[in-house]
């Protein structure tokens, strides 16, 4: 009896208080991490001369079927060893025409749509522009039922050898309107699951693996067979 009574005449101990003033800190940054996440970006077509702070701008890259027509072509040279340099409707001719081949493939075998996870990503779009690679789509979140939302994923970056191949490295990398590139197993996840929503063939994968170097220059892709 004497000890709660001491307890509420000194009130709670300094531990306490730490323990407190933390999950406080933690919190807050939780809710606003959350919010940045489920607010929108705005889509433009070229980013404004002042630009809106806290605003998170995204320019899509460009899907003109005519310019990208040689796509596929260069998708099969690239498998077959060779040197290919490719702009981003050429990218995004290649990740469309792998999305719909892998839709008729699921509907021909008439498999069962899979579950949705945490993270369901959309269509994936490429864009080139000053020397970077822009990686995006819209992704579906589901965190335990406590965050669901379809947002923006947005990275921008070059590409670095890691290990025994290239992998893509982000300058900048927004879900939403959140940066996480500084959270590299976050961008991680989130980046691989793009990647496997490309439906990408092993030939292309083992392909990938044989580059003795990957640059962009203004507007182009150049991957380089040894």
């Amino acid at each position: 009896m004497s000890s709660k009574i001491d307890r509420a005449l000194q009130g709670p101990s300094w531990l306490e208080v730490t323990l407190g003033a933390l999950f406080s800190v933690i919190l807050g940054a939780v809710l606003a991490a959350a919010w940045l996440v489920v607010k929108p970006v705005e889509t433009v077509r070229e980013l404004p001369k002042e630009p809106v702070k806290g605003t998170v701008y995204y320019i899509e890259g460009s899907t003109n079927s005519t310019q990208g027509r040689l796509g596929p072509r260069k998708q099969q040279s690239f498998i077959a060893g060779e040197t290919v340099t490719v702009n981003e409707q050429e990218l995004n001719t290649v990740v469309k025409t792998l999305a719909a081949e892998t839709a008729k493939a699921a509907k021909d075998n008439k498999a069962e749509a899979a579950s949705p996870g945490m993270i369901t990503p959309g269509a994936l779009n490429f864009r080139i522009d000053e020397s970077e690679l822009q990686m995006a789509a819209p992704v579906d979140l589901n965190v335990y039922g406590l965050i669901q939302a379809k947002v923006q994923v947005v990275a921008q970056g070059t590409f670095e050898r890691s290990g025994d191949k290239f992998a893509f490295t982000p300058s900048k990398f927004y879900v939403g309107s959140c940066r996480v590139d500084k959270l590299p197993i976050i961008g991680g996840l989130i980046l691989s699951k793009l990647l496997a929503a490309a439906a990408l063939p092993e030939e292309f994968t083992t392909a990938w693996g044989k580059l003795s170097d990957v640059t962009i220059e203004g507007s182009q892709l150049q991957l380089v067979m040894p």
